[in-house]
């Protein structure tokens, strides 16, 4: 375990943070979290812990610069990159996309999302960069349709990350995608996943640059988030943790990706944006700073404030986000309490209602790898919480929770 704190003029009570720590080793104690690593900051004030180690069975201990796979925590980050073309007016909101993603052109959709995949009628009108954005184009993961005609072939045909079909490369990919229906009208709808995968391809094509090439120049490169990419290399991969997903019935752990040789020890066929980057604390915090600073870092702007207001904004009516309410809401057996925020900005979650400690207008968002990552405007607060069990079970969920209630007690106003 260790504890990193610079300039105390601001932020948290030492007895706060105390409890931060007791309550973030009792999980790991419990021997359900091999290891965690934790960054806390607000104003001048940053605070981290490493808690544990990088095995079930032991091995390394968790240092500060240990390497996770982020998972859906990707969508905060990745998203950005559209805002850098949103800025430079090589996008705009309301540009129907298939003018650099012909595959999405003269959509079909389906009269049911539950019915045969050739029972559709014609689009109302084209997709736009603002669905792609706001993954509300049409199509996306929805746990309440598992067993449809269409959900079964998103996952046979490889259009979604962690099954055993792999993706393909982005143009396949897209040509996939575009020989499907959509479940829902254009804008409709908001549904998971898909949205942020697609919205890769699209700066890729746009930029004419590959997307981890784009990303590495236009944010990572000038926030110095060195770590932060689609794999780790070799002389890195010492850094990089198994990746646990525990057996839902028995608890029994099980190694879904090892680090070396496993997934992430190679560049991808499909740079996925919506869950496939791998990065570290240090990196994530230099990122959000830069959003909690109005698209500054260093006296460097990166995005325009207005780019950075309307991501962390929620951008969406009650209707539209009907479903994941009712998913947050109806179903806390399965989503363990997360997803409760009120609103969906640009690949990430807002704050619209009070829900449990946090205030409004925070954003960020959670990944199935066991990361949980926010900015709270109000507080000037960021939390960084990385771990390597995923959320086959309820415990990372439930560190989660415990991290986000002992942080915002830890507040000293």
């Amino acid at each position: 375990m260790s504890v990193t704190v610079t300039d105390q003029r601001s932020g948290f009570r030492e007895a706060g943070l105390g409890r931060l720590r007791e309550v973030l080793a009792r999980h790991v104690e419990s021997g359900r979290i091999p290891g965690l690593v934790a960054l806390v900051s607000r104003g001048d004030e940053t605070h981290v812990e490493t808690i544990g180690r990088m095995r079930r069975e032991g091995g390394a201990p968790m240092r500060r610069d240990t390497i996770f796979r982020m998972a859906s925590t990707s969508k905060p980050v990745t998203v950005a990159a559209a805002m850098v073309l949103l800025d430079e007016c090589r996008l705009r909101l309301d540009d129907p996309v298939q003018q650099w993603l012909p595959e999405l052109a003269d959509r079909r959709v389906l009269k049911r999302p539950d019915g045969p995949l050739d029972d559709t009628v014609p689009a109302r009108r084209p997709i736009t960069v603002r669905d792609v954005l706001t993954s509300t184009f049409g199509l996306g993961m929805d746990l309440t349709a598992l067993g449809t005609p269409i959900l079964g072939a998103i996952f046979e045909q490889g259009l979604t990350p962690n099954l055993p079909e792999p993706m393909p490369e982005p143009d396949e990919w897209m040509r996939r995608l575009g020989a499907l229906p959509l479940m829902h009208q254009p804008g409709e709808r908001w549904q998971y996943q898909i949205s942020n995968d697609l919205l890769g391809v699209l700066v890729a094509r746009v930029s004419g640059q590959s997307f981890e090439a784009f990303l590495r120049e236009r944010l990572f490169g000038p926030l110095g988030m060195t770590d932060t990419g689609f794999h780790v290399p070799a002389d890195k991969i010492d850094r990089l943790p198994d990746l646990y997903a525990p057996d839902p019935q028995s608890g029994e752990f099980v190694v879904w990706d090892e680090a070396a040789g496993g997934r992430w020890s190679r560049p991808p066929a499909f740079p996925g944006g919506g869950g496939g980057l791998v990065s570290t604390a240090d990196d994530y915090h230099a990122y959000f700073r830069m959003l909690l600073n109005h698209g500054m870092h260093e006296g460097v702007r990166i995005l325009s404030r207005p780019a950075v207001e309307l991501m962390t904004t929620n951008s969406l009516m009650p209707e539209q986000l009907a479903a994941r309410t009712a998913m947050a809401r109806d179903s806390v057996h399965v989503s363990h309490g997360q997803g409760q925020h009120g609103g969906w900005g640009f690949g990430m979650a807002v704050r619209t209602y009070r829900a449990d400690y946090a205030s409004i207008g925070q954003f960020g968002w959670d990944g199935g790898s066991g990361t949980s990552t926010y900015a709270d405007p109000d507080k000037q607060l960021i939390g960084i919480l990385l771990t390597q069990v995923g959320a086959s079970v309820p415990d990372p969920i439930q560190l989660m929770h415990d991290f986000w209630t002992t942080l915002y007690q830890a507040i000293d106003d």
